[in-house]
């Protein structure tokens, strides 16, 4: 119903008097200097867009964002997923937490495949009697010592953490809407919902006659499910052909509409360091910048409360599905002609 401006005050002093600040406090993604840049965090009835090539790492980012809303005990993620299975997510987050981002301590990781060689021969000489019967998944990871912290640190933030394996045929705008909306109810309200990745959400048929048309009822449905539920969105685009052949990702490469500009608040764009390097730079340098090649750029290029295109840098640990989050912002230049500035 409508309100008086004098109801949105009271209403919002009430909120303020009960103690409630989750309308001016945002939830830090916990990736500097990321956060210092889009006003501290994600805040609620806003949509953030990430977008990159494949395998630049953006679900590897998306995860690791749900994971440290997750670790707030007073906060949950909700992880849609139409590429991976919920067991395929545990894994990439067993592995991330072998290496404790921030402390990022690689001898003690744990890649996949060693993983699923811990979990096959524990089992298997559990088949054989050698260890007392047949063990659980739980057991086995909790006394490898490889695991037993990587399990004991999943495990701190487990039950907040809610993940689907979305179906791009199923899993409609209006199913994420009801699921969300129980969620809100069960929690409060404190809930983000990530979605990977936008271009799969389902839509009925009829509604759309192309995949532009299909774009913008989808980001429009997932900015109003933002607004209408009090709750952040942060969701995944994949780049259209035109972009993947570019030397340089932009916002305008994303594969849809023109709504994906017009709807979100915040749109990042991820590029591989080495790849966009200016190589007419006279401090460029081969050998050096190879060294890039683990690097990931993070380019505002909307904001709709702040500066846009700054970019920042996150060097990525691929085996360990994991960003080391402390980053900076970039000091090289980079291919159009842009100097980032310290």
């Amino acid at each position: 119903m409508p309100r008086t401006l004098a109801q949105v005050l009271n209403d919002a002093d009430e909120q303020v008097v009960q103690g409630d600040l989750s309308d001016y406090v945002p939830l830090p993604t916990g990736f500097d200097p990321l956060d210092g840049l889009i006003g501290g965090g994600l805040r609620k009835t806003e949509l953030f867009l990430l977008g990159g090539a494949q395998g630049i790492g953006k679900t590897i980012a998306t995860l690791q964002i749900a994971r440290n809303i997750a670790m707030r005990k007073d906060q949950y993620a909700f992880y849609l997923s139409y590429e991976h299975t919920e067991t395929h997510l545990m894994n990439r987050l067993l592995c991330l937490e072998s290496v404790n981002p921030p402390e990022i301590d690689t001898a003690r990781g744990v890649k996949l495949k060693t993983l699923y060689d811990i979990i096959i021969s524990q089992r298997a000489r559990d088949m054989l009697g050698h260890d007392g019967g047949g063990g659980s998944l739980q057991k086995i990871l909790r006394e490898n010592s490889k695991t037993a912290m990587a399990l004991a640190r999943m495990n701190r933030y487990a039950d907040r953490l809610i993940l689907v394996k979305a179906s791009p045929a199923v899993t409609t705008l209006r199913a994420i809407r009801e699921m969300t909306a129980r969620l809100c109810d069960a929690t409060g309200g404190n809930v983000t919902v990530f979605v990977d990745y936008l271009q799969k959400v389902a839509i009925h048929p009829e509604r759309a006659t192309d995949e532009a048309e299909k774009v913008t009822i989808v980001v429009e449905g997932l900015k109003d499910i933002a607004l209408a539920l009090d709750v952040p969105v942060w969701a995944i685009v994949a780049a259209d052909r035109e972009g993947l052949k570019s030397p340089r990702l932009h916002l305008y490469h994303l594969r849809g509409s023109s709504a994906l500009d017009y709807e979100c608040d915040i749109a990042i764009i991820m590029n591989n360091k080495y790849h966009i390097l200016s190589k007419d730079h006279v401090t460029f340098n081969p050998y050096k910048a190879k060294q890039y090649r683990d690097w990931v750029v993070f380019t505002i290029e909307k904001n709709r409360a702040g500066r846009a295109m700054m970019d920042m840098e996150f060097q990525l640990h691929a085996p360990y599905f994991a960003f080391d989050p402390r980053g900076q912002r970039v000091q090289q230049q980079l291919i159009d002609d842009k100097l980032i500035e310290s």
